[in-house]
Parts: C-alpha cells; sequence; structure tokens
C-alpha cells in the first residue's frame, strides 16, 4: 500500500468516526461504514430501525444521510475533495452511498468552520429564547439545505396551529400503539451506557408550555427548562421533490448541511420526526408546501433558552461497532 493510500485511508477511517456524531432518530445510528484504501462505504444497520415507528425505513435512510454528510465535511476538513454515489448497488438496498476520495484540495475557513460545528451541534429540547432566530441566520440554513437539492419552507402562524394539532395526533396515535410505545421505552430514558438512545440528561424534566408540543416521552427527564415559549421560534418543513429512498437520504444531506449552519449561527434546532412518522399528518405537511413537493422533517429554529443550562451532548456508539477498515 502506497503512502497516499494510508493516508488516504486513515482519512477515510477518522471521518467514518467523525460521522457518529450526526443526528439521527431517537440517536438509533442505525449506519455502519466500511474503509477501504480510497472508499467508503456506507449501509444500512437494520437491526437499529425503528420498525413499529419507521417500517419505511425513511427515517433510517434520512438518518444515514445526516452522517453521509457528516462524513464528507469531516474529509473536507482535513484537504480531502471527494465523490459521491448514492445507492451504488442495485442489488443491495442497504448499500447506501459510497464516498471516493478524488485528490487533495486547500483547506478552506468555511470547511473548518462546519467540522467545529460537527462537534458542538446537538439537539436542544429546552423553550426557544424570546429573541428570534435572524432572517439571515434562516437563510443560510436554507441555502445549506438547497445545496443539497432540499427546500426549506417557513410556516405561517396558522400552519404552526395545525403543525400543533397534527404534534398532538401523532403522540395519541403512538400512545395508541402497543409495538410504537414498546419501541419508544426501548429506546428513550436512563443514562444509556451503551450508546445509543435518548437519555434522561436530555428530556426535559417537565413538559414546555410551547404551542407546539414535543415528542411526549411518557416520562419525565433531567433537563432543566425555564419558563420560555416559542413564540418566537420559526418552524419549518425540510422538503424535496421526491419520496424514495435516494430522496430520504438526500434529504439527510440536507438537514446535516442545515443543522450545521445554524449551529455556525447560534440557532438552536429541535427536529419534530413524530408528525411524518404518520402518513395522515405527512400528507397534511404536503398539503402545507401547496403539495410540490413531499415533507421529510420538521424543524424548529430558535434561540437558545436563556435561563437554563444548555443539553449535554447524547452518547455515541464507540468507533468500533460502526466502522470496519478492510485489510490491505
Amino acid at each position: 500500500m502506497s503512502t497516499r493510500e494510508r493516508t488516504a485511508q486513515a482519512a477515510l477511517a477518522e471521518a467514518a468516526a467523525a460521522a457518529g456524531q450526526a443526528p439521527s432518530v431517537h440517536n438509533t445510528q442505525p449506519w455502519r461504514w466500511r474503509v477501504t484504501a480510497d472508499a467508503l462505504d456506507l449501509y444500512a444497520v437494520r437491526d437499529r430501525q425503528l420498525d413499529a415507528g419507521d417500517p419505511e425505513g425513511r427515517l433510517l435512510t434520512l438518518s444515514c444521510g445526516a452522517a453521509l454528510d457528516h462524513a464528507v465535511v469531516a474529509l473536507a476538513a482535513e484537504g480531502w475533495a471527494t465523490r459521491v454515489s448514492r445507492l451504488p448497488d442495485p442489488a443491495d438496498a442497504d448499500h447506501l452511498a459510497r464516498i471516493t476520495v478524488t485528490g487533495r484540495v486547500p483547506v478552506t475557513a468555511a470547511a473548518m468552520r462546519r467540522f467545529q460545528a460537527v462537534r458542538l451541534r446537538h439537539t436542544d429540547r429546552r423553550p426557544a429564547g424570546d429573541v428570534p432566530a435572524a432572517p439571515e441566520a434562516v437563510g443560510a440554513i436554507a441555502a445549506a439545505a438547497a445545496a443539497h437539492g432540499v427546500d426549506l419552507h417557513l410556516l405561517t402562524r396558522d400552519q404552526v396551529l395545525d403543525l400543533a394539532a397534527g404534534a398532538s395526533r401523532a403522540d395519541r396515535v403512538e400512545a395508541g400503539d402497543d409495538a410504537q410505545r414498546a419501541e419508544l421505552v426501548a429506546w428513550t430514558g436512563g443514562d444509556r451506557p451503551d450508546g445509543t438512545g435518548v437519555p434522561d440528561a436530555v428530556i426535559p424534566e417537565r413538559a414546555p408550555e410551547t404551542t407546539v408540543p414535543g415528542r411526549d416521552f411518557a416520562h419525565a427527564g433531567t433537563l432543566p427548562i425555564g419558563d420560555g415559549h416559542d413564540k418566537a421560534a420559526t418552524y419549518a418543513v425540510l422538503y424535496g421533490p421526491g419520496d424514495e429512498a435516494a430522496d430520504w437520504l438526500r434529504a439527510g444531506e440536507a438537514l446535516s448541511a442545515g443543522w450545521l449552519a445554524a449551529t455556525a449561527q447560534g440557532i438552536a434546532v429541535l427536529p419534530y420526526s413524530s408528525v411524518v412518522e404518520q402518513p395522515a399528518i405527512r400528507a397534511a405537511l404536503r398539503h402545507a408546501i401547496a403539495d410540490v413537493g413531499y415533507p421529510y422533517l420538521v424543524l424548529r429554529l430558535g434561540t437558545a433558552d436563556p435561563d437554563a443550562a444548555g443539553p449535554p451532548h447524547t452518547p455515541r456508539l464507540p468507533a468500533g461497532r460502526t466502522v470496519e477498515v478492510a485489510d490491505g
């Protein structure tokens, strides 16, 4: 193996490890990487799919797309140019992408800022602060998503009220479904020593008094929250032109890019996945965007609640559980 191959392979392995910081539904981290001399292959791990809440695997694939973008960001910060092939093997639906390094490039300040945001990014379930996200910041988030062919629709006040009703309905559906409830219990609560799932430390100690309710985890966590609301928050639908696996993958890449842009702008992000898990509510969201595309996720954008300590980062699987380095 040449020096260049060893260097590229080491960078690819480090990028795969860094991609472990990507957001995923219930922090399931449903991905696996295989590192070769000049390529990094991304696979879905069905053992970490939410069979009851995500039977089609749309949120699994979206989560893997976020990890894919994180890996590309990490490689750019190391000065590697890349080419991404999505769904490269028609015979293997779990082989979601291949990243190939194509040469060295200068490391830009923007590339370094994006990579720094990878390590700072987290989900914030606290109420939003009273200061709204600046239009310029929301525009930067939208532009980052648009670079992946995915758009951001900002909801009107009336549409936010419809979203609130949809989120409440999604909670009721989940509460009434034994399989979904068991799945929620399995993936949330406690301190999550295995490195997956949502620990109590990032679940609010009480339900925030917000117009749009967060997911009902069926128990209180330990995250302190203030008395803030979401009146100053911006709610947006991440949407695109298709509703197949390739589209969900790109949606995840756009989610990653937009969230990293938000982090760099000091904007707190809370994703709402429950409203896209239910087909009827997802259809209502599509109507909100005038049926011009398919909704992938709803995001709440706002400034952090200044009256409570920020949430910790959720645990992560060790790289040895998600990254395989090929010999030779």
